[in-house]
């Protein structure tokens, strides 16, 4: 901040994905690490940034297809992703006077390092 004096843009991108295909094997500990990470983390990022953004600045949230579609083996993810659907829409809406901008992407499926680690070994 010292350098720059405010922050135009905002990109959350934080994301954590566990396979299950059963509503029993999500425990309470990992509901929350997935929350925490996936949303919790949006919101704390959106707050503090939004200090030193001005009229014209713009935050952008990753969602994803499961947001909308649903996906029986990312239960979690899934609803964290809808959680994200609506925080955006609804900040945005809380923006708009300000002249900050709010907009979400939604990528299909996309492979990345991190993902092998989520799956089960025979997927």
């Amino acid at each position: 901040m010292s350098e720059y004096g405010q922050i135009d843009i905002l990109v959350n991108n934080a994301a954590e994905q566990y396979y299950s295909t059963n509503i029993q094997d999500i425990t309470e500990a990992r509901l929350e690490r997935v929350f925490r990470t996936n949303i919790f983390s949006y919101f704390f990022m959106a707050r503090e940034a939004l200090k030193h953004m001005k009229e014209g600045s713009c935050i952008i949230n990753t969602t994803s297809l499961a947001a909308y579609a649903g996906n029986p083996e990312l239960l979690d993810y899934s609803s964290t992703k809808g959680a994200i659907v609506a925080f955006t829409r609804s900040l945005a809406l809380q923006l708009t006077e300000k002249g900050i901008r709010v907009n979400g992407v939604a990528p299909g499926p996309v492979w990345t390092p991190l993902q092998p680690a989520s799956m089960p070994a025979e997927k």
